[in-house]
């Protein structure tokens, strides 16, 4: 991918909506896919009281929007300004008591494990059917799109191409096996953790450009060494946290 292509997918502008001011990909076809849209807000006139308490709106209680869902609120239950990542706000912006929970809950992905999946790890990677895995280097572009996997030979996958994600992970209580997997699914919500388990790898199908069927890729990380492998693992748990995101931007 030349330098020219690399700037115009990570080029960015400042643009002012009815909520605050946001910094949003120049080319809407480069936006993230963890990103969601501004809702609706409910218009004034079907709104005349506080969607949460049921407070009667008048000179003295004003009637706010949550930027995050669109509804109308009091300030009592509309009175929290927190960041809102996932719609590029430069800003905190107000959010209602429910959403404001969201969102926080959401920093942590932005704050620590986004961090964790642009930086990378190394992976022993499989393409299909093959036999002889490569090494080499996964990591999250800086616009979020793609996956992008760099060793003897490179490879660019479009997020939103991903249908399935298979977690593989060691670790369950003696008298279980010793490794397991589930699947996340980008349409359900994915199966139980299992405690205390370890991920060790990666499985996931995605639609490659010109392909009929889906491609299988499978990650596994290394033993060589420990700082590596500890890498590696944290890498495979920010991925998970970033799936459960794309499964709810797709459901919004």
């Amino acid at each position: 991918m030349s330098s020219e292509v690399a700037a115009r997918r990570d080029a960015k502008k400042l643009v002012r909506s009815p909520s605050g001011l946001r910094m949003v990909p120049e080319h809407r076809a480069f936006g993230s896919p963890f990103g969601l849209e501004e809702p609706q807000w409910v218009p004034d006139k079907e709104c005349p009281r506080c969607m949460q308490c049921d407070a009667k709106f008048d000179f003295l209680t004003r009637k706010h929007h949550c930027r995050r869902c669109g509804k109308c609120f009091c300030d009592k239950c509309c009175g929290q300004k927190v960041p809102l990542r996932r719609m590029c706000f430069v800003d905190p912006v107000r959010q209602c008591a429910e959403c404001a929970l969201v969102s926080h809950k959401e920093a942590e992905f932005y704050d620590k494990q986004l961090k964790v999946l642009l930086s990378g790890a190394t992976f022993l990677v499989t393409f299909g059917n093959s036999e002889k895995p490569e090494t080499m280097v996964c990591r999250l572009s800086n616009n979020q799109r793609y996956l992008l996997l760099d060793g003897d030979s490179r490879h660019e996958i479009d997020i939103a191409h991903i249908s399935t994600v298979q977690i593989l992970t060691e670790g369950f209580p003696p008298g279980e096996k010793d490794t397991h997997t589930y699947t996340s699914l980008l349409g359900s919500q994915p199966a139980s953790e299992g405690g205390n388990a370890r991920a060790t790898g990666m499985s996931l199908r995605f639609a490659a450009p010109g392909a009929e069927s889906l491609t299988q890729l499978k990650l596994t990380a290394g033993e060589d060494a420990h700082a590596s492998r500890r890498q590696s693992t944290a890498w495979l748990a920010a991925m998970h946290k970033a799936t459960k995101l794309l499964y709810e931007s797709r459901d919004q």
